[in-house]
């Protein structure tokens, strides 16, 4: 064998090297473009610069310039349903997501369990190389997934094609005192230089990982989901980003839907012929309010739109990142809103909203007080209506209808390197599900055929690529639903049936089942923008259509059953969580657990039963301090915790009022058993008392007690108060030093 190998390797000596020379070397792939989703929260299509609002947004200007602006982008009125349209390319009913997850119900289209067969398409992303983030806001979790770190779950964003999560779990939550996760742990915020607020924080975050991203590997293309709490309330912005809005809207919200129409028209983002309607007879006309009253709301959009600009900058900071990585140009930029202008504020806003979910009044006198607090730690404020109503101009309405002002957004989407003709409008009909599959082609990525082993569902949106490329292109979309609460609408080439079920999304009282007696309205909506003119009356044939097609697509997304409750869908899910349940154990290290899955205490009787070390010398202000167990925050709550040697509990009227039973004396050292009893005396109130080794030690009258809920994104912890502290007694998270052995509730 050795001859045959010499003569073999002599004939390939012969093979001429200029051949060689000729084969130029294979050429790199095309990096994928890189995606950035700058998600706002309650922003109306009327809110931001760039679509003729008021407030300042020089970087979603930028954007637009750019790229594109879309003035006939919609959602689905409410925020947990529209980031899982936008996420997993399907309708909300489609995927569990009916509403958000805090009234989620048993019926298929309302779980709040995100489907596997339906998974988030950003999995498909990082499946073709994408490292893939999240920050923010994320409110697409299930309530009983939120029982704390280590906690079993499925539909966390890592769970679902994230790769790093860093933010919070709620509907909302203080920017300055926020409940913070980083992937499925805890973390407690860092001041800098004294201060914090957390849309700075998540663009440090944002910005951090982008760098770690770039210098690991410069050629992986990113998917980077950037979700501010802004513009929902509370709205919490720096003192300097208010003062520049003092006195720009002291104009009122009637003068502000006119101006800014004017500007729209001028920019071409609305037809020349849009009209205004009416203002709705339920919102006053600015001129009919008090000073007081007028300089009042005035405050609270000048502090909404402080907190609009303010988170502007801070995605301005990570646009700025990804141009000086050198990607700004193959980096597809989307930017929306979940939905429109809030209204849930109610008809005369507030420093604390949470009065508004319990059904407590509120008092203008009250909010005429704290006035120059708005917008500090001290409020969670979210301003009327009416403002709401300026903030979608020039529509109808606000989130939680399936009116215009409800589903109608702003959207800008920019590529530089393939986006040419910047600054112009698109006006094509497209919804958030069609993001998704727009995103995929524009990537090439496609969807996977199984994820986990589950054989995916079809996409239910409709890619609008080509419409990037011009103003003519048509999409293949020629129908779309809307449902939200009761309320109804169908799209179908250009013509629109929508029915408002006539709860207003600051009424918490009731339900109303009947939904066969609303009232349809019909418009053509390539005539008639802002849904000005109803044709009901004249085209009867046209609506019953509509009507019957919405029925069909009702019947196959899930939408059936209909539901117009809040306030009792909320009692509701806590109690059919907890059901059946009267025992709670607990120990130290139960952290960040949500309110709705911790023990149900409001308006019943119970008992606390603590059993923890007091270490040896404990005096005020040492080790001895800290708290037992807490759950809500500075806006309801209440809280069992040591101080000074003694044990006190308190209980958080909405921060309206505070009642704490101190101890008459001190704990001793070593092993004690704590037990704090209530007992309901009447509707909300009744008589609380405190023991120490079955000795009374303390007992109070507590006239008022939190009916609802204690907070939105407030949670439940042994050991510490995160988030805002139940109490002014101390400063949170007054971790206890000690040992707790057990927590025990007794309903």
């Amino acid at each position: 064998m050795k001859p045959i190998i010499r003569m073999m390797a002599s004939a390939i000596a012969t093979i001429p090297l200029l051949a060689a020379a000729k084969v130029a070397p294979p050429a790199a792939p095309e990096k994928k473009p890189n995606i950035l989703v700058f998600l706002l929260d309650d922003v109306g299509f009327g809110q931001p610069g760039a679509f003729g609002g008021a407030v300042n947004t020089p970087n979603i200007d930028r954007v637009a310039s750019m790229g594109l602006r879309y003035n006939n982008f919609h959602t689905t009125s409410l925020c947990s349903p529209s980031r899982a349209a936008l996420l997993t390319g399907r309708n909300h009913h489609s995927v569990g997501t009916g509403v958000i997850t805090e009234i989620a119900t048993d019926h298929p289209g309302y779980t709040s369990h995100i489907p596997k067969e339906k998974f988030p398409v950003v999995e498909a992303f990082r499946q073709n190389g994408y490292g893939t983030a999240a920050f923010g806001k994320w409110h697409n979790t299930p309530l009983e997934q939120l029982r704390g770190p280590g906690s079993k779950h499925d539909q966390w964003p890592t769970d679902l094609g994230f790769e790093s999560f860093y933010g919070f779990m709620a509907g909302d939550m203080s920017q300055w005192e926020p409940t913070i996760w980083k992937d499925t742990k805890p973390v407690d915020p860092i001041p800098v230089n004294g201060e914090y607020h957390f849309t700075v924080d998540m663009a440090d975050q944002a910005i951090q990982w982008l760098d770690k991203e770039h210098t690991q590997n410069p050629q992986k293309p990113f998917f980077l989901y950037f979700a501010t709490g802004a513009a929902h309330a509370p709205h919490h912005a720096p003192a300097e980003y208010i003062a520049k809005y003092r006195g720009r809207f002291d104009q009122g919200w009637d003068k502000v839907r006119e101006e800014t129409l004017a500007r729209q028209k001028s920019m071409g983002v609305v037809p020349a012929d849009t009209a205004l309607p009416e203002r709705p007879d339920v919102i006053p006309a600015w001129e009919s309010l008090s000073s007081d009253e007028r300089r009042l709301y005035a405050r609270m959009q000048e502090t909404f739109a402080g907190y609009l600009d303010h988170a502007d900058a801070q995605f301005g900071r990570v646009l700025a990142e990804v141009e000086r990585l050198g990607e700004l140009d193959n980096t597809i930029i989307l930017i929306t809103s979940d939905n429109g202008a809030s209204g849930e504020g109610g008809l005369h806003g507030s420093v604390n909203e949470n009065l508004v979910f319990n059904g407590v009044p509120d008092s203008l006198a009250n909010n005429l007080a704290r006035i120059d607090e708005i917008g500090t730690k001290r409020t969670y404020n979210h301003y009327p209506a009416g403002w709401a109503l300026a903030g979608n101009t020039p529509f109808r309405y606000w989130k939680q209808t399936v009116h215009e002002g409800g589903v109608h957004d702003p959207m800008v989407i920019a590529w530089p390197k393939r986006i040419k003709g910047g600054g112009e409008t698109r006006s094509q009909f497209t919804h958030i599900i069609d993001v998704a599959p727009t995103l995929m082609e524009l990537t090439g990525v496609a969807l996977p055929e199984t994820v986990h082993g589950v054989a995916q569902a079809p996409i239910e949106g409709v890619s609008f690529a080509k419409t990037l490329y011009s103003q003519e292109a048509k999409t293949e979309k020629r129908l779309q639903y809307f449902e939200m609460l009761g309320n109804r609408a169908l799209w179908s080439d250009g013509w629109k049936a929508v029915a408002f079920h006539g709860r207003y999304p600051w009424d918490l009282s009731g339900t109303n089942p009947d939904f066969d007696h609303d009232k349809w309205e019909l418009f053509n909506m390539t005539e008639d923008f802002s849904e000005a003119h109803d044709l009901a009356d004249r085209y009867p044939e046209k609506l019953e259509s509509l009507k019957e097609k919405f029925d069909e697509q009702a019947k196959t997304y899930q939408v059936y059953p209909l539901d117009d409750g809040t306030g009792a869908r909320l009692a509701t899910t806590y109690q059919s969580i907890m059901a059946g349940i009267s025992n709670f154990k607990y120990s130290q290290g139960d952290v960040r657990i949500s309110e709705a899955i911790s023990p149900p205490v409001k308006n019943r009787s119970y008992t606390i039963t603590a059993v923890f070390e007091v270490p040896e010398g404990a005096s005020s202000g040492s080790s001895g301090d800290g708290t037992i167990v807490a759950c809500g925050g500075r806006f309801g709550g209440y809280s069992l915790y040591v101080k000074g040697k003694r044990i006190h509990f308190t209980h958080n009227f909405l921060a309206e009022s505070e009642y704490t039973i101190d101890a008459s004396e001190d704990l001793p050292t070593g092993t004690v058993t704590v037990r704090f009893e209530f007992n309901k005396t009447g509707e909300f109130e009744g008589m609380g008392t405190l023991y120490v080794n079955n000795k009374k030690v303390g007992e109070g009258f507590f006239p008022r007690t939190v009916p609802r809920a204690f907070g939105i994104a407030e949670t439940f912890d042994v050991g510490e108060d995160s988030g805002s502290a139940v109490t002014d007694q101390y400063a949170a998270p007054f971790v206890y030093q000690g040992h707790i052995h057990s927590v025990e509730f007794q309903l």
